[in-house]
């Protein structure tokens, strides 16, 4: 039996079942709907995940096979990267329906058919082998995005983040199919195996490097890589908080994925010669999106702004790893995602518990009131030592691939670059645990504003922490640590990552249905005694950090001016947004020259 097709269509015969009957069913009704249709894709996505472990997986809808080198019909392309990916959104959208048990704002019964679309994007755009289709289901996703960011609808704050979300990305849209024009007028065709090909042909000019440029500004527009990040914080702030442990765990992810895939898939062939260039360009833009996001993480007050900083900053971290173009530092990259993304959904989960038990988001405003809940204070260290990259956690594994891939690869100076990221957004996490559950630093000394005093958003007593919200953030948090003990994992994602960026056997599988030319295997890859020490160093910074924030203003007066950039108005946004497009097309003309 087909599974490929099957990881798509159950959410969206679900989505559409519930739209049908939503006159008839109680919510209740719909919760176990949505969360048995996710749990069936989260399993499939399991399967495929495993069927790939050694080679691609291709399906062809209706039966449409490539005739002649020209590929007719639609395909699934799936490798074990891909196919993880896809795992994991199915996982954190698990988590996050069950999560979203006690929440009140779930009550309209169209709110489970949005999370079901929502999967549905993510999923497909995972697994899509047409550069159409990843368009396609990437806007299913956002369009979703844009009404669950908002979802809260009567009040200010919820519309105003959720129009820049959907502005900012709209522009990222456009960049996207006005890039895919390109590409179709050039080479007659929207597979991706069949673009390569093509393009492969022929010669680097005008038409192909705007072509990329465009297509990866838009996918980093969507993963929020510096200077398109400023929509991010704005969306993360109002959507319902599990509702965020989705946006966090993976939607920035996929823009990253995406501009990899076009990369490899697309366009490795032609711009390949320039591969060393382009390593400098995406290594930059993630060591700036990293220290810019850890900075703004660090001098944030509000809980779900603090994490929605440290998720830029960790996509500048993939980035980096996804910029070295190497089997390691892809690995690396995959392995961070994956756990970093268990961490922050983990965090998020504990922010909503205290956000449950104490109605209020401001770490300020919380102070001491988190003494009655240890185990949630627990969740917290828990998280930030992720941040952190100590072990046991997957970070930590998969800092230590990226950091000895970039010794490789001549760029030592941005490990420093990686431990400040770490260490920032880690002692934002630990300052706040410590101001919360134990009321360390000075009391506050101000009312609340109406952005710290929230409106509840779950039913029941605030007395007790329901199981349904505690038992998937710690699961989740623990799903982080255990990535990190896996035997021979660091090695089997090496050789995934590996397979991935093989872009001419990928052409060769998918257009002639050749099986998988076989690769070398990869060096093993053993956690060396300096990872250890990068480690200590990370976590001790960490703490002092942490420790001079509780009792002084070091955060605000230090980042005052970045702060200042970051003003809440769609129009400097989307200027910002020029103003980059701009400059990566420059950067790219330069290194493509």
């Amino acid at each position: 039996m087909a599974v490929a097709p099957l990881t798509v269509a159950v959410p969206l015969l679900a989505a559409g079942a519930l739209t049908a009957i939503a006159t008839r069913i109680s919510r209740r009704g719909a919760e176990v709907v949505a969360l048995a249709a996710t749990v069936a894709v989260t399993g499939l996505c399991a399967i495929l995940l495993a069927r790939t472990a050694s080679g691609l997986e291709v399906y062809w809808f209706g039966g449409w096979h490539p005739h002649d080198g020209i590929a007719i019909g639609v395909s699934f392309a799936i490798d074990a990267i891909g196919a993880g990916l896809a795992t994991l959104v199915s996982v954190l959208m698990v988590a996050a329906l069950v999560l979203m048990w006690r929440y009140r704002d779930t009550d309209a019964p169209h709110f489970q058919v949005l999370m079901l679309l929502f999967l549905t994007g993510m999923v497909g755009f995972c697994l899509s082998g047409d550069l159409f289709n990843m368009f396609v289901f990437f806007e299913l996703m956002s369009v979703a995005a844009f009404a669950l960011a908002g979802f809260k609808i009567e009040e200010e704050e919820a519309v105003e983040g959720s129009l820049n979300f959907a502005v900012t990305n709209t522009v990222g849209s456009f960049l996207i199919l006005t890039g895919i024009a390109l590409v179709y007028g050039r080479t007659g065709a929207l597979n991706l195996a069949q673009i390569g090909g093509v393009l492969s042909a022929g010669r680097v000019d005008g038409l192909v490097v705007v072509a990329f440029t465009l297509l990866a500004a838009g996918f980093l527009v969507k993963a929020a890589v510096v200077p398109f990040h400023f929509w991010l914080a704005d969306a993360y702030a109002v959507a319902p908080t599990p509702v965020c442990l989705l946006f966090a765990g993976a939607m920035s992810e996929l823009g990253i994925y995406g501009v990899g895939r076009i990369w490899f898939d697309a366009f490795g062939g032609v711009l390949g010669p320039h591969a060393e260039a382009l390593r400098l360009v995406l290594i930059v833009a993630g060591s700036a999106t990293a220290l810019i996001g850890a900075a703004m993480s660090f001098a944030q007050d509000h809980l779900k702004r603090m994490l929605a900083f440290a998720t830029i900053a960790y996509v500048g971290v993939f980035l980096i790893g996804l910029g070295l173009l190497t089997p390691a530092g892809i690995a690396g990259a995959a392995i961070y995602v994956v756990a970093d993304g268990f961490g922050k959904a983990a965090l998020f989960g504990a922010v909503a518990i205290v956000q449950h038990r104490r109605r209020r988001v401001s770490e300020r405003r919380l102070w001491g009131s988190g003494r009655a809940l240890p185990y949630t204070g627990l969740l917290f260290v828990a998280g930030a030592l992720s941040f952190a990259a100590v072990p046991p956690f997957g970070t930590f594994v998969a800092k230590s691939l990226i950091d000895d891939e970039l010794v490789k690869e001549g760029y030592s100076a941005v490990i420093a670059v990686l431990i400040l990221t770490s260490a920032l957004t880690s002692a934002a996490v630990l300052r706040s645990a410590g101001r919360v559950f134990l009321g360390l630093g000075a009391a506050p000394a101000r009312p609340a504003t109406r952005a710290e005093e929230t409106i509840p958003e779950e039913e029941g007593p605030t007395t007790r922490t329901p199981a349904v919200m505690f038992v998937p953030t710690a699961a989740l948090i623990t799903a982080a640590l255990v990535i990190g003990l896996i035997p021979g994992m660091a090695d089997g994602v090496q050789a995934a990552a590996q397979r991935f960026m093989a872009g001419s056997s990928y052409a060769r599988t998918v257009i002639e249905g050749a099986a998988p030319a076989p690769l070398p295997s990869p060096p093993s890859h053993s956690v060396p005694l300096h990872a250890y020490l990068y480690a200590a160093i990370t976590l001790g910074a960490a703490i002092a950090l942490a420790s001079l924030a509780l009792w002084g203003d070091l955060a605000e007066r230090a980042i005052a001016p970045l702060r200042a950039l970051h003003s809440g108005h769609i129009g400097d946004y989307v200027a910002w947004l020029v103003a980059g497009v701009a400059a990566l097309g420059g950067a790219f003309a330069i290194a493509f020259a």
